[in-house]
């Protein structure tokens, strides 16, 4: 087993039916650019009647069809937040829990450490986050998962996770390790995978692999760590 093995992500997505939600962060292999993006996928009505809609350098889901929203909780957020050089992306309404202990100069690990995973049993779905930290000429990164201590969700176990951002080399989280009754929550270390210098190359190799059934929103982001010019990409199954 090669640790430093750094897979492409679309060997990862393509036989994997339902991954759920994934984050994934890094580096352009260039070395020019921070790159990220967050992908939502569902299995339910309830959770395929969802986009993305944009909202300046911020993301915030929306119903697609308002009439037909059954439970709102746990599917609609800010998944992507912006507070001074720090960017936030997450998949539920942690994103405003790290958003607003930074506006108190405290941590992302203090944040997380007030939350738990989603309350939705038999599942008990973990809460996945990530934050960059922009320092001219470069950034660092982290990531944490939020998991069940077990199938009855007795407890709770957080992982966190820091990196020094490498050139052709991203971080991927996902909520699942596959589709499940229950659907089984992802296990080990965020996932290596390789960051190209093009956004379209990035964002089509995700979208296109991604379950078609299953799939519903991509949003893609590379930053320029020069200018701070951001490149976006928002790919919505519901148009």
């Amino acid at each position: 087993m090669n640790i430093y093995e750094i897979n492409k992500i679309e060997d990862l997505l393509k036989n994997n039916s339902y991954a759920g939600r994934g984050i994934i962060c890094g580096k352009s292999q260039d070395g020019k650019k921070a790159v990220f993006a967050y992908f939502i996928m569902g299995r339910s009505e309830n959770s395929r009647n969802r986009i993305f809609v944009e909202n300046g350098s911020e993301v915030i889901i929306h119903p697609f069809d308002a009439s037909k929203v059954e439970d709102p909780s746990l599917i609609i957020y800010s998944p992507i937040r912006v507070y001074e050089n720090k960017l936030i992306v997450t998949n539920g309404d942690q994103t405003d829990t790290i958003y607003d202990f930074l506006k108190e100069d405290k941590t992302f690990i203090e944040a997380l450490t007030t939350r738990e995973f989603e309350p939705d049993a038999p599942n008990l779905t973990p809460r996945i986050s990530a934050m960059f930290t922009f320092d001219k000429p470069d950034f660092t990164y982290e990531m944490s998962i939020l998991k069940s201590a077990d199938a009855e969700g007795t407890g709770c176990n957080r992982y966190h996770y820091s990196y020094s951002p490498i050139n052709g080399l991203g971080h991927f989280l996902h909520t699942y390790i596959c589709d499940g009754n229950p659907i089984p929550t992802f296990c080990g270390e965020p996932e290596r995978v390789a960051i190209p210098n093009d956004i379209d190359e990035f964002t089509n190799g995700i979208w296109e692999n991604l379950n078609e059934q299953n799939k519903i929103s991509l949003y893609v982001r590379f930053v320029d760590l020069e200018t701070g010019e951001e490149v976006n990409r928002m790919i919505n199954k519901n148009k």
